[in-house]
């Protein structure tokens, strides 16, 4: 999760739905309200860690700390360097994943079509906004960290890149590189707030509408692949930079650069690998 995470245009909670530790990642959050402070402040601080999860939540976000803090000069080197490699990966990644959860999604069902449709069109949307810049102050980055990590809990629409459409995304990168804690605590703080806010509501619409909200998420994902086609053009539109997606083809004409077909394709059907080896390894052990 947190090497998806740091590259904007892949959300963690893709790698969440595909590992199957979704849902027991949002009720664990959830869990850590009023009840959970309750009993910790009455000193019952085993039956808090138990009540939220402790050792799993402990476990995920330990593990998202750690990969974001040593991956993020790699993923920034190779997103700088080979970005249709790691895009490629990315697509293959999300395109299995969709696939292999839109199995459990009952599409003959007109309000999970609905919800599925919706959440294909509003990724797509989301994943085509031009950036926008905003100024990093204390409450922009508080701000930007609430909002992206509300994207990031979510399959298919990517924290980061939320950050990069508010200009938030180099900012960050830099802090982290150089361990600005300033910056670093108000935007985790931000992180903080909106997801104990956000996971909320999102458990409350697991539980209640299911099978609505699982098909509006694999609508994300699906939606979601708008941003990590492979083969790229930054263009400027009223102002503003904006990426437009090209055929191989296209990408050597206009780009003049080698589209790497035959790596891309490489790629693409390693992450399609990675999505049924993880889904493979999960079921030979929950079997």
């Amino acid at each position: 999760m947190g090497a998806a995470d740091v590259v904007p245009g892949v959300s963690g909670g893709t790698i969440a739905f595909i590992t199957g530790i979704y849902e027991e990642l949002i009720d664990s959050i959830s869990a850590v309200n009023l009840h959970a402070l309750k009993l910790l402040v009455t000193g019952k601080f085993s039956q808090a860690w138990a009540h939220i999860n402790g050792t799993f939540l402990l476990l995920v976000f330990s593990g998202i700390l750690v990969s974001v803090i040593s991956l993020a000069k790699l993923i920034s080197w190779i997103l700088d360097n080979h970005p249709k490699i790691i895009w490629a990966y990315f697509f293959g990644l999300i395109l299995a994943s969709v696939v292999l959860i839109g199995r459990q999604v009952r599409l003959t069902d007109w309000r999970n079509l609905l919800f599925f449709m919706m959440g294909v069109v509003a990724a797509y949307v989301i994943t085509g906004m031009s950036m926008i810049s905003i100024a990093p102050t204390s409450f922009t980055v508080f701000a930007a960290g609430a909002v992206a990590i509300c994207a990031m809990i979510l399959p298919g629409i990517s924290g980061s890149f939320i950050l990069v459409i508010l200009g938030m995304y180099q900012p960050i990168i830099t802090a982290l590189k150089d361990f600005n804690a300033s910056v670093l605590s108000f935007f985790v703080l931000g992180c903080i707030t909106g997801l104990l806010s956000f996971t909320h509501l999102l458990s409350w619409l697991l539980h209640r509408y299911h099978g609505m909200m699982l098909a509006l998420l694999t609508g994300f994902m699906l939606g979601s692949l708008n941003k990590v086609w492979p083969w790229k053009q930054m263009t400027e539109i009223s102002g503003r930079l904006q990426e437009q997606n090209l055929w191989p083809s296209e990408y050597l004409a206009v780009v003049q650069a080698d589209p790497q077909l035959m790596l891309v394709l490489l790629m693409l059907v390693f992450g399609v690998w990675t999505v049924y080896a993880v889904n493979y390894v999960g079921n030979a052990k929950s079997s």
